[in-house]
C-alpha cells in the first residue's frame, strides 16, 4: 500500500485507552509522528491534547503552554477512538438515570432475561441497573392477531405499524398524572431518562409524545428506545436506551472538555470519532450506545487493512494482548458485525464489531491450584500490577515473561516502584515465583518424592498455560465455524501480544505471524485508516417474497439517501460516497436470523432489484449451518443500509535496503522450551527491508517487545513491518507420567474437543431445541465411561451423561463394536427425562479390541410422543406416557444409520391408550444425525491428540484430569471436616408430603464423604419421581457452587463420594416410573437439600415455575424466576432462575407477536423474599391474558413447604398459581394443573421467594432487592461487593452464555 501524497495540515489519530493514550500524526509533508503518554497524568488535564500539543510544539519549533488553549489553525482533521463510554459503564460512574416503562413492567430489565451469568455463584452476582428511578405509566400497545377472541377488542383503536402488521392501542397514553411523576423526578435532581414502552419499534407515537413532556420539562438528555434500536425485543432495546441515557451525557461531557483545550473549540476542524461498528462519525453525533468499542475497534480496522491481502484473500485473526485481557477477532474481506451484545452486563443492541475479549493478558495473575496451573480469569490491573512493579503485586504473566528473559527492563522506562522512578524488578518476579515453585514441589512429594522446579520452569510452565488459554477462543472463532484455522495470518497488536505470537501460531498450526511496525499503537493507526460510516435501519416485519419486493427495495432506496445525503454533508463526493443494503433474515418460526448483504448476488427475476437477498441468505445459511429448510417462508425483520464515506487515506512508506547486516545491538540470555539460549536483540527501528533475521531474536521497539522463537524466521517487508514465518518446531514428548504444566494444557484441549463438538451439533441440528435455545450437551469418556469434559454445563446434564456411557458398556459390553453408535434415554440407563436423547460413539484404535474413548451427546428433542405434544405431560403417571424409550438402541450399525428401526421407536408410543407417537419425526432423524456428526467431529479431534502425544500419554492424562478434580473435591471435604462437624444431616419435603432426607457422613482425613438418603420417600404415582442420574447431577453441582472456584467437572469430583439411595424412593423409582418431574422440580428440592445440610444458603424458589399452553395450531413453554435464597454476606437475588436450571424467558414482545396471549405484567413480588439479616430474593408476578381457547398446563412446587430461611433467616413465600375468569372468578390452581382457558381469563403466576440468611434486624426492609437495586441504599453492615475485575465480551461468550440458559 503505497502512502498518499503528504497532508496539508496535521493530522491526529488518537486512542485514548483506559491507562495509555496513543497518538499517531502525519504532519505536513508526510512525517508520520508516534507517541505513547498516560491517560491520566497531574501534569496535564487531557492525553489527546497533550499529544496535539507535543506534536505541534516539536514540529513547529515554538512553545505551546499547557495552561493556554491550543491553535487549532494548521490542522486538517482529528480522529479519535475512546474507552470513556467503557469505563464509565464498567465502573458505574454514568449519568443518574430515571427509566419510564410501559406499567406493569417496572423490573423487566431488572429481571432481564431472567438468566444468571454464572451457573455456579450461589450470590448470583450480578451488575446493578443503571437506572435510580422507575416511572410507570398508562400506555399499552398490542399486536393485531386476526384470530383474537378477546373481549371487547374489535372496538380497539387499530393503527398501522410501522413494520407492516397493525397494532391495536389497548391503553392510551396517560399524560396528565406522567408529568407530576416526571417534576417529581427532576426535583431529584435526575436531568436523563430513558424510555422504554411495549411495541414502540413498530410504532414510536406513544415514546415521541412522551419525549416531546420530558424535554418541555427541562430533562437533559431524553433515549426513546424506538430512536436509538428499532428492533423487537424489549429487553436488549430497553438496555439499549438505558446504556444511551447513561453514558451520552458523560461522553459530551468529555467531548466538550476536549474542545476547551482549544482556541476556537474546534469550530472548523472536523473531529471524528471511532464508534463500535468500526466506523468513524462526527463528534456532534458520537453517544453511549455506539461508544462502547470505541477503543478496540480501531485495532480490528487496522490490521484488516494492513494484515489483508486481497490478492491472496488468506483470512487474518486479529491478536491484540494487552494487560488485563486479550481481544480476538477474524477478518477475511469484511468486518464482521454483531447485532446485541453484552458488556458489563448491560446488552446493547446495535452494530459492533465481533471482537471476543478473554481474560489471558500481561496483567492475569497465575495460581497453582490442586495440582493445577491456572492463569487468570483475576488481573493485578494497574495497581499495584504485577509483582515485579514493585508494589507488592502478585505474579502474573508478565513476570513469567520478564523471568524468561523476553522482557528487558533497561529498555523500559523507570516509572515502576511506590515513587515511579525505578525499572522493572526481576528479583520481585523471581522471589515470588521461587515461593510458588516450593508449593508446587509440596504438593508433588505428598505423592511421592519429587524435586522442586526451577523458576524458569515454572514460569515457562505458565507461559505455556497462558497460550493455550488464548489459542481456545482462535479456535472457536475458525475450527469451530468450519475454517481451517491453519490456514489465517495471525495479525498481532497489542503491548503484550509479541513476546507469544510465535508460539500460540505454532500451537495453532499457522505459518505466518504479522505484526505492523506500530502494533503497540494500531489502533490509533486504525482510526486513520478508517472510513466515515453512517447508517440507517428500520424495523420490518414482511415476508420475502414477490408481493414485498417493491416496498423493500423503496425502503432500501429510502434508507440508502439518507445516509448519502448525511456523508454529502460532512464533505464527501459522490465518487466516495458506497452504500450497501443489508436484510435482517430468518426462517419462519425460528429465531435465528442473519445480517445479509446482496453481495456478490447480482438481482434476477424473482429478488430485489437490490439483489438476490435469499441467495445470499440460503447461501451464509448452508455455510454457517450445513442445511437449510426448502420450503419455509422467510421473514425479513430488519432494514438496513450502511454508507461508508472513504478519505482514501494510506500510511505506508517504502523503505530503503540498507545493503548491510542488520547490527545486534545486544545478546541476553532468554529461556525457551529447549532451555536457555544466547538471544540477539535488535532495535526495530535500524532494520530495512532487506533483514531477515532467524530466530532465537528479539526486536524491541519503543511501544512493544517481539520474540521470535527458536525455528521462526522475522523479515521486514519493505513498509517496515514484521513478518514471521513459522516453523514447527521441535516436538516435545509427553509421557504418561503427570507434569502440571501439561495437565493444564490438556484440560484446555480436552475442553475445547467438547465445545467444538457442540458448535458441530449446533450448526447442523435442525430444531429449535438444539439450534437456537442450545439445549444441548456434548462430552469426552476415558474407556471406562468415566467423564473427563464436558460443554456447556447444564446442571441437569452434570454426571448424566457419565451414567449412561457406564450403562452401556456394563450392558453391551462386547457388542460394542466399531461402526456402532448407541442412542439411549431410558432413565434406569442414566437418562434425565425421555426428550433428552443421548448418542454414545465408542471409539477404536488400531491394535486395541476395546474401545479407547467414547463421545457422546445428549440434545433435547421438541418431541418424541406421549400424551401430550412437548413430551411432558403434567399428569403422566407412567414412563410409557411420556414419550418413545431407548435403552440400548444402535442407531448406526456397521456404519449404517438405522433409520427404519428408528422411525419405528419413536412412533411406538401411538400404541399406548391417549397417546401419540413423535409429532416431529423430521426433526428427530435430522437431529440424530447432527448429534452423529458432532460425535465424529469429537473422534477426529482426539484421534489428532493421539496421534501428536500417543494413546499411553492421552489416555494417561484423562486420568490425571478425573484426579486433579478428586484432589479439589477432597481438599474441600476436609475443609469442612476441620470445623468439627463430620455428621451433616437436612430434610425437606415436596408439596405432596414425600421426604428427602439427607445424611453426610465426612472423613476428615481421606476428604471423602458418604451420602445417604435413606429415609427419603418411596416412587410415587406421579412424575416427580427423579432417577438415580438426576441426584448425581445434583451432587455435582452442590460440590462445584460450595468449591467456589473453577475445576474440571468430570469422574473425578464423585471419586471421593459414595451416594447411596434406597431402591424404589423417589430418587431411584422402577424402570416403569414417570419421571418428567423429577427433571425439573425434584431436581430442584435436592440441591436445596444438599445446600442445607452443609449450611451454605438459604433455600431457594425450589422449582422452575413450568408453564405451558396450546392448542392443536400452537404450543408454548416456559420457565419462570423466583427469588434466590440469601447467604452469609449476600442478600438473595429477585427474580432470577437458580440452581438446576437458568433458562432464559421469551421476551414480551416476541411472546405476544407470536402467541395468542397478551403479558399483563411482569414484575417482582415485593415482599416474597424472607426476612433476614440478609433477605431472600423475591419471586416474580407474571400474569397471561388468553386472546383465544386454549389449554394451560402447569407443573409447578413450593406451593405448600415454603423455601427454608437459614441461622435465623424465615422462609421466603410460597408460590400460588390463580386463574382469573372472565365472569370474576378467582381460581387456585393448586401446584400442578391442566385447564381450558377462554378468551379474557388471566393466569396469574406468583412464584416462590427465596429464604432470609440470619436473624431479621436493622437494615432488612428492601425484602430481596440487591444493592443498589430500586434505588435503595445498601446497608452499611454489608460486606463491599467484590470488584468484578474482568468481564467477557463477543460472539463466542454470547453462545456459550446462552449454552448455559438452557
Amino acid at each position: 500500500m503505497a502512502a498518499s501524497p503528504g497532508p496539508r495540515g496535521f493530522q491526529f489519530a488518537i486512542d485514548r485507552g483506559g491507562t495509555f493514550t496513543d497518538v499517531f500524526a502525519r504532519c505536513p509533508g508526510g512525517r508520520v509522528r508516534v507517541l505513547k503518554l498516560l491517560s491520566e497524568d497531574p501534569a496535564y488535564p487531557d492525553a489527546p491534547t497533550e499529544g496535539i500539543r507535543r506534536v505541534l510544539e516539536e514540529e513547529r519549533g515554538v512553545p505551546l503552554p499547557r495552561d493556554q488553549p491550543l491553535d487549532a489553525a494548521g490542522i486538517e482533521w482529528i480522529r479519535m477512538g475512546t474507552t470513556v463510554a467503557t469505563n464509565a459503564l464498567l465502573e458505574r460512574r454514568g449519568e443518574r438515570l430515571a427509566l419510564l416503562v410501559t406499567r406493569g413492567f417496572r423490573d423487566l430489565l431488572h429481571i432481564g432475561t431472567q438468566a444468571r451469568p454464572d451457573l455456579f455463584d450461589l450470590a448470583v452476582a450480578m451488575p446493578e441497573v443503571l437506572y435510580e428511578e422507575v416511572i410507570e405509566v398508562d400506555e399499552r400497545l398490542i399486536p393485531h392477531q386476526p384470530d383474537c377472541r378477546l373481549p371487547g377488542s374489535a372496538s380497539l383503536p387499530r393503527i398501522e405499524g410501522t413494520t407492516g402488521p397493525a397494532l391495536l392501542v389497548q391503553r392510551p397514553l396517560e399524560l396528565s398524572a406522567l408529568r407530576v411523576a416526571l417534576e417529581r423526578v427532576l426535583a431529584r435532581g435526575i436531568r436523563s431518562l430513558a424510555v422504554l414502552l411495549l411495541h414502540s419499534y413498530a410504532w414510536p407515537g406513544h415514546e415521541e409524545q412522551v419525549g416531546a413532556l420530558a424535554r418541555e420539562l427541562g430533562f437533559q438528555h431524553v433515549s426513546l428506545s424506538s430512536a436509538v434500536a428499532p428492533m423487537a425485543r424489549a429487553v436488549p432495546r430497553g438496555f439499549t436506551a438505558c446504556a444511551d441515557a447513561y453514558l451520552t451525557p458523560c461522553v459530551q461531557r468529555y467531548l466538550r472538555g476536549f474542545r476547551a483545550g482549544f482556541a476556537d473549540q474546534l469550530r472548523d476542524v472536523p473531529v471524528l470519532f471511532m464508534r463500535s461498528d468500526g466506523g468513524l462519525t462526527p463528534m456532534e453525533r458520537f453517544g453511549g450506545a455506539g461508544a462502547i468499542l470505541s477503543g478496540p475497534a480501531g485495532g480490528v480496522v487496522g490490521y484488516a487493512a494492513t494484515a489483508f491481502r486481497r490478492q491472496d484473500g488468506r483470512p487474518v485473526i486479529g491478536f491484540d494482548m494487552g494487560g488485563t485481557s486479550t481481544d480476538v477477532s477474524r477478518y477475511a474481506g469484511d468486518l464482521e458485525h454483531v447485532f446485541e451484545a453484552t458488556t458489563a452486563g448491560v446488552t446493547i443492541q446495535a452494530p459492533q464489531l465481533d471482537i471476543n475479549t478473554v481474560a489471558a493478558g500481561g496483567g492475569s495473575r497465575l495460581f497453582f491450584r490442586s495440582g493445577l496451573y491456572v492463569v487468570g480469569p483475576e488481573s493485578a490491573g494497574a495497581n499495584p500490577g504485577p509483582a515485579c512493579y514493585r508494589k507488592g503485586g502478585p505474579l502474573t504473566v508478565t513476570d513469567a515473561n520478564l523471568c524468561l528473559g523476553r522482557l528487558l527492563p533497561e529498555y523500559f522506562p523507570r516509572i515502576f516502584g511506590p515513587g515511579e522512578d525505578q525499572p522493572l524488578c526481576r528479583d520481585a518476579a523471581a522471589r515470588a515465583f521461587r515461593a510458588m515453585a516450593a508449593d508446587i514441589a509440596a504438593f508433588n512429594a505428598s505423592a511421592g518424592p519429587a524435586n522442586e522446579p526451577s523458576v524458569e520452569e515454572v514460569a515457562m510452565g505458565f507461559v505455556r498455560v497462558a497460550n493455550e488459554a488464548m489459542c481456545r477462543p482462535i479456535r472457536a472463532l475458525t475450527q469451530a465455524r468450519g475454517h481451517d484455522t491453519a490456514q489465517h495470518v495471525l495479525a498481532c497488536f497489542g503491548g503484550a501480544g509479541g513476546q507469544h505470537a510465535c508460539a500460540i501460531a505454532r500451537a495453532l498450526g499457522m505459518s505466518r505471524v504479522f505484526i505492523h511496525k506500530h502494533s503497540g499503537l494500531l489502533s490509533a493507526l486504525g482510526l486513520a485508516l478508517a472510513d466515515v460510516v453512517q447508517e440507517a435501519q428500520e424495523p420490518c416485519a414482511l415476508r420475502y417474497e414477490p408481493q414485498s419486493f417493491a416496498r423493500l427495495d423503496a425502503r432500501l432506496e429510502a434508507l440508502g439517501q439518507r445516509c448519502r445525503d448525511a456523508l454529502r454533508e460532512q464533505g464527501f463526493s459522490g465518487e466516495q460516497i458506497r452504500t450497501e443494503g443489508f436484510l435482517h433474515l430468518r426462517y419462519e418460526g425460528t429465531d435465528c436470523a442473519l445480517m445479509c448483504s446482496a453481495k456478490g448476488h447480482p438481482p434476477s427475476h424473482r429478488s430485489c432489484r437490490a439483489g438476490d437477498f435469499l441467495a445470499a441468505f440460503t447461501t451464509r445459511y448452508q455455510a454457517e449451518f450445513g442445511f437449510t429448510i426448502p420450503g419455509r417462508a422467510v421473514v425479513v425483520d430488519d432494514v438496513r443500509v450502511r454508507g461508508t464515506g472513504s478519505s482514501g487515506i494510506s500510511c505506508d512508506t517504502p523503505l530503503q535496503p540498507t545493503g548491510k547486516p542488520p547490527r545486534v545491538e545486544t545478546v541476553t540470555r532468554c529461556y525457551f522450551e529447549e532451555g536457555y539460549m544466547d538471544t540477539p536483540v535488535f532495535l526495530l527501528e535500524e532494520l530495512g527491508c532487506d533483514h531477515s533475521i532467524p530466530g532465537p531474536a528479539i526486536l524491541i521497539d519503543k511501544n512493544s517487545t517481539i520474540v521470535v522463537e527458536p525455528g521462526c524466521t522475522a523479515s521486514i517487508t519493505e513498509f517496515g513491518d514484521i513478518d514471521i514465518a513459522v516453523g514447527s518446531g521441535t516436538p516435545r514428548p509427553v509421557g504418561p507420567e503427570l507434569d502440571a504444566v501439561q495437565l493444564s494444557i490438556f484440560s484446555h484441549r480436552f475442553m475445547s474437543i467438547a465445545e467444538q463438538m457442540g458448535r458441530v451439533l449446533q450448526r447442523t441440528a435442525i430444531s429449535t431445541n438444539i439450534k437456537e435455545r442450545l439445549d444441548f450437551s456434548c462430552a469426552l469418556f476415558g474407556p471406562d465411561g468415566g467423564l473427563v469434559s464436558n460443554a456447556p454445563h447444564i446442571p441437569v446434564h452434570l454426571g448424566a451423561m457419565q451414567e449412561t456411557v457406564q450403562f452401556q458398556i456394563r450392558n453391551l459390553g462386547a457388542e460394542l463394536r466399531e461402526g456402532d453408535v448407541i442412542l439411549s434415554n431410558h432413565p434406569s440407563a442414566g437418562g434425565s427425562h425421555l426428550p433428552d436423547l443421548t448418542v454414545i460413539t465408542p471409539v477404536f484404535w488400531p491394535g486395541v479390541p476395546q474401545p479407547v474413548f467414547f463421545v457422546a451427546s445428549r440434545g433435547h428433542h421438541a418431541d418424541i410422543g406421549g400424551s401430550t405434544p412437548g413430551s411432558m405431560p403434567p399428569h403422566s403417571t407412567a414412563l410409557c406416557q411420556e414419550g418413545a424409550t431407548f435403552l440400548s438402541f444402535k442407531l448406526v450399525q456397521g456404519g449404517v444409520f438405522q433409520e427404519e428401526a428408528v422411525t419405528e421407536a419413536l412412533m411406538a408410543p401411538g400404541r399406548v391408550p391417549g397417546c401419540s407417537g413423535t409429532r416431529a419425526l423430521g426433526d428427530n432423524l435430522s437431529d440424530l444425525r447432527a448429534q452423529v456428526a458432532a460425535n465424529q467431529r469429537g473422534i477426529r479431534l482426539v484421534t489428532e491428540l493421539i496421534r501428536q502425544h500417543g494413546l499411553r500419554a492421552v489416555q494417561a492424562y484423562m486420568g490425571h484430569i478425573q484426579a486433579n478434580a478428586e484432589v479439589a473435591v477432597r481438599e474441600m471435604l476436609r475443609g469442612f471436616a476441620a470445623g468439627g462437624r463430620t455428621t451433616l444431616e437436612a430434610e425437606d419435603q415436596m408439596d405432596d408430603g414425600t421426604p428427602i432426607r439427607l445424611r453426610v457422613q465426612l472423613d476428615p482425613h481421606e476428604g471423602s464423604a458418604v451420602f445417604d438418603f435413606s429415609g427419603s420417600g418411596p416412587e410415587v404415582q406421579g412424575n416427580l419421581n427423579a432417577p438415580r442420574a438426576i441426584t448425581l447431577s445434583a451432587l455435582i453441582y452442590c460440590l462445584r457452587c460450595m468449591l467456589g472456584r473453577d475445576l474440571p467437572l468430570n469422574q473425578g469430583c464423585l471419586a471421593p463420594v459414595r451416594v447411596l439411595i434406597p431402591k424404589g424412593s423417589i430418587l431411584d423409582p422402577s424402570p416403569e416410573a414417570a419421571v418428567v418431574g423429577g427433571n425439573v422440580l425434584t431436581s430442584q428440592r435436592l440441591v436445596d437439600v444438599i445446600l442445607r445440610a452443609f449450611g451454605a444458603c438459604a433455600a431457594s424458589q425450589g422449582c422452575m415455575n413450568n408453564v405451558t399452553f396450546g392448542d392443536s395450531r400452537v404450543g408454548y413453554y416456559e420457565t419462570v424466576a423466583g427469588g434466590a435464597g440469601a447467604g452469609p454476606g449476600w442478600r438473595g437475588r429477585g427474580g432470577v432462575h437458580t440452581h438446576m436450571t437458568n433458562t432464559r424467558v421469551t421476551d414480551p414482545e416476541i411472546l405476544e407477536t407470536r402467541y395468542p396471549v397478551v403479558l399483563r405484567r411482569f414484575e417482582l413480588r415485593g415482599g416474597s423474599g424472607g426476612a433476614g439479616r440478609w433477605p431472600g430474593g423475591d419471586g416474580v408476578t407474571r400474569e397471561l391474558l388468553f386472546r383465544r381457547d386454549l389449554v394451560l398446563s402447569v407443573l409447578s412446587e413450593r406451593r405448600a413447604v415454603p423455601p427454608y430461611g437459614m441461622a435465623g433467616g424465615l422462609p421466603g413465600a410460597r408460590g400460588l398459581n390463580l386463574l382469573l375468569r372472565r365472569d370474576g372468578r378467582t381460581i387456585n390452581l393448586g401446584g400442578k394443573a391442566s385447564v381450558d382457558v377462554e378468551p379474557g381469563d388471566v393466569f396469574r403466576l406468583l412464584t416462590p421467594g427465596g429464604g432470609g440468611y440470619g436473624p431479621p434486624g436493622e437494615g432488612d426492609g428492601d425484602q430481596g432487592a440487591p444493592p443498589g437495586d430500586r434505588g435503595h441504599p445498601r446497608d452499611p453492615r454489608d460486606p463491599p461487593a467484590p470488584p468484578r475485575s474482568f468481564l467477557e465480551r463477543g460472539s463466542l461468550f454470547e453462545f456459550r452464555r446462552a449454552q448455559e440458559t438452557v
